[in-house]
């Protein structure tokens, strides 16, 4: 499958050692196009190298992000989806292991693979009335379940999966799954303490930290996910779910 990447689709603005990524599919609820998936991963793998030490997540528009991009899926196969998908957590973990401290700031109805890159933050602030779900089982996909897992506790990632629980920002406060709820008017003024603190580390002790309380499953990871998309039929699985919720993508 030939990707065509847009620029547009990712605002980067670096500021010394802050880099803000903000997605920026607004009229698509900043769905995570292909093309949006590998600039993510490559604009976090840049930000890895160049000293950035706060790593910033937003989406513009009314939503963070509502998830992975289904739309289109008549010029897609099975291969197409499933390379989309193992990309998607390519990217993810790229996030997760970022070297530096990483914050995203959500609002709106956050879904699925949107979900999952809030989750894959160390530090997650939610706007008021901001709602997260994973709907990715209805299809059959395993994608980022041991890290909610890590976050929330096991039994309460069950149930969010299986389910189809929707979490309104107060249950992610309670659990876990959102380390705060602040206005958005309110995210500079939390973005400069979390970047005033983290000046107090060394980056190099920042990082040990990071990785000592961050267990490293990649591998593990991308194969159950490799498996889950790997059992045919997965474009049928997709169109089946979308039409079961009334084909909104």
């Amino acid at each position: 499958m030939n990707v065509a990447q847009d620029a547009s689709e990712l605002i980067v603005e670096r500021e010394g050692p802050v880099t803000r990524l903000q997605l920026n599919r607004p009229a698509r609820g900043n769905a995570l196009s292909a093309g949006l998936v590998l600039n993510l991963r490559d604009a976090v793998a840049d930000a890895a190298r160049d000293g950035t030490r706060l790593l910033v997540l937003t989406g513009g528009g009314a939503s963070f992000c509502s998830g992975f991009d289904l739309g289109g899926l008549d010029r897609q196969s099975d291969g197409d989806l499933a390379l989309r998908f193992l990309q998607a957590e390519e990217m993810l973990q790229a996030v997760h292991h970022f070297p530096g401290e990483t914050l995203a700031l959500a609002h709106g109805r956050v879904f699925g693979a949107g979900a999952d890159l809030f989750g894959a933050c160390a530090r997650r602030i939610a706007a008021p009335g901001t709602t997260f779900r994973f709907p990715g089982v209805r299809f059959g996909v395993v994608l980022g379940t041991r890290r909610l897992g890590a976050i929330v506790g096991l039994q309460a990632a069950r149930r969010l999966i299986l389910d189809g629980i929707e979490l309104d920002a107060d249950t992610a406060i309670a659990n876990g799954f959102a380390s705060e709820i602040a206005a958005p008017a309110a995210w500079p003024e939390r973005q400069s303490a979390i970047f005033a603190n983290l000046g107090l580390l060394a980056p190099q002790t920042h990082e040990a930290i990071s990785r000592c309380l961050r267990p490293d499953t990649r591998a593990q990871d991308m194969a159950d996910l490799a498996a889950s998309v790997a059992r045919p039929g997965l474009k049928q699985r997709i169109e089946t779910y979308k039409s079961a919720i009334g084909n909104r993508s």
